[in-house]
């Protein structure tokens, strides 16, 4: 496994500085989307739906790459759609998935901008 590189700019001042805490309600917003893809599977899914030609994907085509179970995989996806990373839409017995526009790219300001 490679690791990332560290940077930190020495430039913005004193490392000791005090931050600005976040309230607790962005704080727990942020996390619930962070945690979401805290794990690889959710990680692997979401970036299917992503990169989709059509823009969307069903359950049932979510299953194989992963390797895992279609209750599984649902229960990742539940945790995605908790998070608002992705969106549902149950069409008969199955349920197609939506990445949503923002969402990760709002948390990750909010983050950097704490």
């Amino acid at each position: 496994m490679n690791a990332l590189p560290v940077t930190i700019d020495i430039s913005a001042g004193s490392c000791c500085a005090p931050g600005q805490a976040m309230d607790d309600g962005t704080a727990h917003d942020l996390a619930k989307v962070f945690k979401a893809l805290g794990d690889p599977t959710r990680v692997k899914l979401l970036s299917m739906i992503v990169g989709s030609s059509a823009g969307e994907m069903c359950v049932c085509d979510l299953t194989d790459p992963v390797g895992l179970s279609q209750p599984t995989v649902s229960h990742h996806m539940k945790l995605l759609v908790e998070a608002g990373l992705v969106t549902r839409e149950q069409r008969g017995k199955w349920a197609y998935y939506q990445p949503t526009t923002g969402t990760l790219a709002d948390a990750t300001k909010a983050l950097l901008a704490g």
